[in-house]
């Protein structure tokens, strides 16, 4: 008998990553950007776990004493344990490796599922396909209640909500999140970091989290969409 994998809850990475995932074409949104989105998702995981905190001159640096237990967002931690540094310039450090791993632990949770394939009956390759697990669905519904039907949110899908929308890729889900000037105001307001009262979450950790999806989002937006 085999056993399945076990991993602890979720990371936002995580989240964010099968957000972008595309059933229906079995291909990931916003590939051109992907690195600085999956970074900004590490980081706001950090600091939503008390690990990260800001420094002067918008510099993050890791909680001495505080790292995380998730091997994803141990690598981060463990950089911005060294010295702080400017958000951008820890995300070009840390977002182009995520891609690959954060993808195998969707494929081992069962979220996502890997199809072998022969092109012209001689080169394999893999197709991705919905996993078994429904929670895709479950997370597009949260963001669905922030950007459609007006929910406050807790600072988990607020930070989620604004790095999609950062991601420049919204548009891609009109079928599930129509693509209004309501979604586009709300999607703006979270990308601010206007997340409403959060009880959820410590007013500093809201700040912090907000401080590192904001300068995520302003590296993106430099770059070309392609």
């Amino acid at each position: 008998m085999t056993t399945e994998p076990q991993f602890d809850a979720p990371t936002l990475v995580e989240d964010l990553l099968l957000l972008l995932f595309q059933p229906r074409s079995g291909t990931i949104a916003g590939e051109n950007t992907l690195f600085y989105v999956l970074g900004g998702a590490v980081l706001a995981d950090l600091a939503l776990g008390d690990h990260l905190t800001t420094e002067a001159r918008g510099r993050v640096s890791s909680v001495a004493g505080h790292p995380p237990s998730d091997s994803l967002l141990r690598p981060a931690w463990d950089y911005l344990a060294e010295k702080p540094r400017g958000v951008q310039t820890a995300l070009a450090a840390i977002g182009p490796a995520l891609r690959a791993p954060v993808l195998e632990r969707l494929v081992a949770r069962g979220d996502i599922d890997q199809e072998p394939r022969k092109v012209l009956g001689l080169f394999r390759t893999t197709a991705l396909r919905e996993g078994r697990t429904e929670r895709r669905a479950r997370l597009l519904a949260d963001v669905r209640q922030v950007l459609v039907d007006g929910a406050e949110p807790q600072a988990r899908v607020a930070a989620l909500a604004a790095l999609l929308s950062a991601s420049g890729t919204l548009p891609q889900f009109h079928r599930e999140i129509p693509w209004t000037s309501s979604v586009i105001s709300r999607a703006k307001e979270l990308e601010r970091g206007d997340w409403g009262a959060d009880a959820a979450a410590a007013a500093v950790t809201r700040t912090v989290t907000a401080t590192v999806v904001n300068s995520a989002i302003a590296a993106i937006t430099v770059l070309p969409r392609g």
